[in-house]
């Protein structure tokens, strides 16, 4: 029999142990797989030089009859080897050789069926001797992370969910030499069990830095303190859910605890993992990356079309994005997602989503906290004048995010001057703060009075629907206007009333005090004078001025010039604020910049 072996068949060993071998082809280019892998110290070039050796041996004897073949592959092909180049490159000397492809490799062996070429599929071996990895000498049952570094001692991460602690495990640091065998073991092993494993190398990393993570509970959502009808919300209809928290709050295994119910409730369930290490039943099938893409990935389960989809996690906008595209086709998604807060995994959907979608993408959003659920908010929209203002003209759709267990409106979410706002409302601030209703407020105010005045303004909130400015006395009759119609036209605008009064009358204010810090008191800022945050160069087009942002998708930042606050805006899909010429914000915005103030921008 006329054999041609590829790299994993040589380095298995599975070319001499054969009987019924005529001529054995060894392509160059399996010669310079196995010559590279031996120079970077892996176990796995060695394994196949010793198995060439072997065959050697063998066709001296007269057993078969040995050639080299083929090219050497070029650098080119070498570096696109995870891509298929070499193994494209051995196939096509088996077929021009009529030679049977031997192989370990499913992939390739699948392949080669495709295209026509004759192949052998032998499974790879398995070291049923080994006792496991090395490194799983340093994990214990609260293990949940292992951090192993060139010249630092081992580090894990150990405790219960929600009592994660950090710090030494050993006294002594490991050299090079140790943690090139570590990490050539884990290389040639690829995948092992349940861990999940990074190993990184120089030049990327300033040295080889292995860290393993592993699962160290798994639960069912019998195991947590549940809302009342919180079963019944996720199996009425399909739904979609956010599960949010800091890394190590237990996300992923409350997400794990879901599907598993889910699936015992009937439901079709898949997961979109990248690793697949979601500690499911056989009967949830956990998908990866399609080719680098998990919108490819979303396109083949739209064709399966499950009931539930588990997405962990959600990160990028092109992973928020394939969220929402797979609810709004009508898939349940549970997406997994690392936020602060809770109302910061809705947040992030801000300028990635059209803020009208928002609720038919999630409508249920769950803060996990110390492996708890903390947190429930159900999403809604209403058409309706936004918490806080009055005139009837000022309705619109909001985005009303409410406590699940007491129905309280926690946020709105609306658009407020042609940018999008998100405002706490009683409930979602702590004592003594300002809520979001009246810092929006507080900001606007200041920022049309502004617009007017010459000389410093401060403003003091009387209520909802009521408000103080204090200017100085030589501003009174301008921010008045002839017969009250300026002031008149901002409380419209608005939606308050609005008393304007002299920096004389402002209580314990002396007269004639200074008036600098005024605009960072009303801000909020607490250090006048300062500047924080990003500074940018505004671009002044025929139509807009235009804020750059790269980056900063979907935040909400507020603009200053200076200490001075100008609004507050989410960021666009595309990485900038846009505002329209002619109006007030963008009045403020271009004056700021003709008067060389520095324009700085910082997230909310």
């Amino acid at each position: 029999m006329n054999i041609l072996p590829d790299t994993s068949a040589v380095v298995d060993g599975r070319v001499s142990e054969r009987d019924d071998l005529d001529v054995v082809y060894v392509p160059n280019a399996v010669v310079a797989e196995l010559e590279s892998q031996a120079n970077q110290g892996r176990d796995s070039g060695w394994s196949g030089l010793e198995e060439l050796q072997r065959l050697v041996d063998r066709a001296e004897t007269g057993g078969f009859d040995l050639q080299y073949v083929g090219r050497r592959p070029t650098d080119e092909e070498s570096s696109g080897a995870g891509a298929g180049d070499i193994d494209a490159l051995i196939r096509g000397l088996a077929a021009e050789h009529d030679a049977t492809l031997l192989t370990s490799d499913r992939v390739q062996a699948e392949v080669a069926r495709a295209t026509d070429v004759t192949v052998e599929y032998v499974e790879p071996k398995v070291d049923e001797t080994t006792e496991g990895l090395d490194i799983e000498r340093y994990f214990d049952e609260q293990t949940m992370s292992v951090h192993l570094k060139t010249d630092v001692v081992p580090m894990a991460k150990r405790g219960e969910i929600g009592d994660i602690t950090y710090g030494a495990i050993a006294d002594d640091p490991l050299d090079e030499d140790e943690m090139l065998t570590v990490a050539n073991e884990i290389e040639s092993t690829a995948q092992y069990e349940d861990y999940r494993i990074a190993v990184a190398r120089p030049p990327f990393a300033d040295g080889i830095e292995v860290t393993a993570v592993r699962p160290i509970v798994k639960t069912d959502l019998g195991d947590y303190d549940l809302p009342a009808g919180m079963r019944d919300r996720f199996t009425e209809r399909q739904r979609g859910v956010m599960l949010s928290g800091s890394p190590g709050a237990g996300k992923s295994t409350f997400g794990q605890a879901v599907a598993e119910f889910l699936n015992d409730a009937g439901f079709a369930v898949k997961t979109m993992e990248k690793p697949r290490d979601l500690q499911v039943g056989p009967e949830i099938t956990q998908y990866t990356e399609l080719r680098g893409s998990m919108e490819r990935t979303a396109d083949s389960l739209l064709m399966v079309r499950p009931d539930y989809t588990v997405y962990d996690e959600v990160r990028k906008t092109a992973d928020f994005r394939t969220f929402a595209d797979m609810r709004l086709a009508g898939v349940g998604m549970i997406g997994v997602v690392h936020a602060t807060r809770a109302i910061d995994a809705l947040q992030r959907l801000v300028g990635r989503v059209e803020l009208g979608m928002i609720p038919q993408v999630v409508d249920t959003i769950v803060y996990i906290e110390d492996g708890g659920v903390d947190t429930v908010y159900e999403v809604t929209t209403e058409v309706k004048v936004p918490h806080g203002l009055m005139e009837e003209d000022l309705t619109r759709p909001v985005i009303v995010v409410s406590d699940y267990e007491t129905g309280e409106p926690a946020y709105e979410i609306y658009t407020f001057n042609q940018q999008v706002v998100t405002v706490p409302l009683d409930g979602a601030q702590g004592d003594g703060e300002e809520s979001g209703v009246d810092r929006i407020a507080r900001n606007e105010i200041e920022r049309e009075i502004k617009s007017v005045a010459r000389g410093p303004v401060e403003v003091e909130l009387k209520g909802e629907n009521s408000a103080i400015v204090y200017v100085s006395e030589d501003d009174i009759s301008t921010v008045i206007g002839k017969g009250g119609g300026r002031i008149s036209d901002i409380e419209n605008r608005l939606g308050l009333d609005i008393d304007v009064r002299t920096l004389n009358e402002h209580p314990g204010r002396l007269a004639g005090g200074s008036g600098g810090d005024a605009s960072g008191s009303a801000s909020g800022s607490g250090n006048p004078g300062s500047q924080q945050g990003e500074i940018v160069t505004p671009e002044i087009t025929s139509r807009h001025v235009i804020v750059p942002l790269d980056g900063h998708a979907g935040e909400t930042v507020e603009v200053r010039a200076g200490d001075e606050y100008l609004f507050t805006a989410t960021v666009s899909r595309g990485g900038e604020i846009q505002v329209s010429r002619g109006s007030a914000i963008a009045d403020e915005l271009e004056a700021a910049v003709d008067r060389g103030r520095t324009i700085t921008v910082a997230p909310q």
